[in-house]
């Protein structure tokens, strides 16, 4: 038992210090200035029975106070709750940008449901617009006025083709409370936003609900052709993105950045545990490639760094020896440590950093739920559209 609980110190070492400081919240947009010419953005949208999210969303795009040119494309992708309809009667009363909305019609063959929306929209947008820019952002998601203008800022003066910002998910709830935070938190633990965002770095990754494209960078990239399979859509796009090369940068590939959201943020609630769970089980095994020993190393590695330590100090301080229960003290107490800015981030109380091992028990059930519905042959899913496993 020492020797596991000093495996897991060991390795709350390594991330405190050698993960790329993921645990950090301080990666915001890059310093940026005003272009001397603001260039044409089309904002694509995404939508499938979102009527209960739109009126707290939409408006916020069409009331960007963007300098250049500006219009919104929501793609209806076969909503049974008048998700069109209700996005043309805000758009009525609301005013603001102009709004497209549109019907793809059926995914075509390997498309995944989302992405099929995201090529009809774009498409539209390139015919209606030609625009610099494309916005993806999904129709949970709010802009604070300036969002857009800011985004174009960062872009331009920092020559990034991907400018990406995980938007603040809502945490009312007791489970969104107990399980949001953690999520960004693993997320930025895979993907540490300082490699993603290191010019030649292999790592990649793009939050979906906030992604501005610079247009050259997606026809350069096949996007969204290339992808059209991809369950995990916005680190695909990302990993495209940062792979494809660029006229005068050689073999540097793509610039990307991705960091936390001050000005966007997500409307969608999630007041049951079940939705919670979905959100999570949805993609988990298709992070994992649907490979079974990349599940079983994922079930091993958050057994000995999330739950080893509260069980070491339990076994330590009820017999098991001093040294077990100050290893997994200490390795808690890392643990506990690396979690607090994100608790701070999201506003909660610093005295519920101890539950993390709690909560990452949750995650790694939700992983094992995936990996059974997947060899079940349930495929991938997107707002009741399910596909065929790969």
């Amino acid at each position: 038992m020492e020797w596991i609980g000093a495996g897991s110190l060991l390795a709350w070492v390594w991330l405190l210090l050698g993960q790329g400081f993921f645990w950090r919240t301080d990666v915001r947009l890059p310093d940026r200035r005003d272009p001397e010419r603001w260039p044409s953005v089309a904002v694509v949208v995404p939508a499938r029975d979102e009527a209960a999210v739109l009126p707290d969303s939409l408006p916020s795009l069409l009331g960007q106070k963007y300098p250049g040119r500006a219009e919104v494309f929501l793609v209806d992708d076969g909503s049974t709750d008048g998700t069109g309809a209700l996005a043309r009667e805000l758009a009525a009363a609301r005013g603001g940008l102009p709004l497209t909305v549109s019907a793809p019609g059926e995914p075509g063959p390997g498309w995944t449901g989302k992405l099929w929306a995201l090529r009809h929209g774009i498409a539209l947008a390139r015919e209606r617009v030609g625009p610099e820019y494309l916005l993806l952002t999904d129709a949970d998601i709010a802009h604070e006025p300036d969002s857009l203008r800011e985004l174009v800022a960062a872009a331009r003066s920092a020559d990034l083709d991907l400018v990406s910002q995980m938007a603040r998910l809502r945490v009312v709830t007791r489970w969104e409370r107990l399980i949001v935070p953690a999520f960004v938190y693993f997320f930025g633990q895979l993907y540490p936003f300082r490699w993603v965002n290191r010019p030649g770095a292999r790592t990649a990754a793009a939050a979906g609900g906030c992604v501005l494209l610079r247009r050259e960078a997606a026809e350069r990239a096949g996007i969204p052709e290339a992808i059209r399979h991809a369950v995990i859509d916005d680190v695909t796009l990302a990993r495209a993105v940062k792979r494809s090369g660029r006229a005068g940068r050689g073999a540097a590939g793509g610039r990307i950045w991705l960091g936390l959201a001050d000005r966007v943020a997500s409307v969608r609630p999630y007041p049951r545990p079940a939705d919670l769970w979905r959100m999570v089980s949805r993609s988990a095994y298709a992070q994992l490639r649907h490979q079974p020993l990349l599940l079983l190393g994922t079930v091993l590695g958050l057994t000995l760094v999330y739950l080893v330590p509260p069980v070491a100090l339990v076994v330590g301080a009820a017999g098991g020896g001093a040294a077990v229960a100050a290893l997994g003290g200490a390795a808690w107490a890392v643990m506990c440590g690396t979690y607090l800015p994100m608790l701070r981030h999201y506003g909660q109380p610093w005295w519920t950093a101890p539950l993390l091992p709690f909560t990452a028990l949750l995650y790694l059930l939700m992983t094992v739920d995936s990996a059974v519905q997947h060899h079940r042959g349930r495929g991938a899913a997107w707002k009741g559209r399910t596909y065929p496993k790969p």
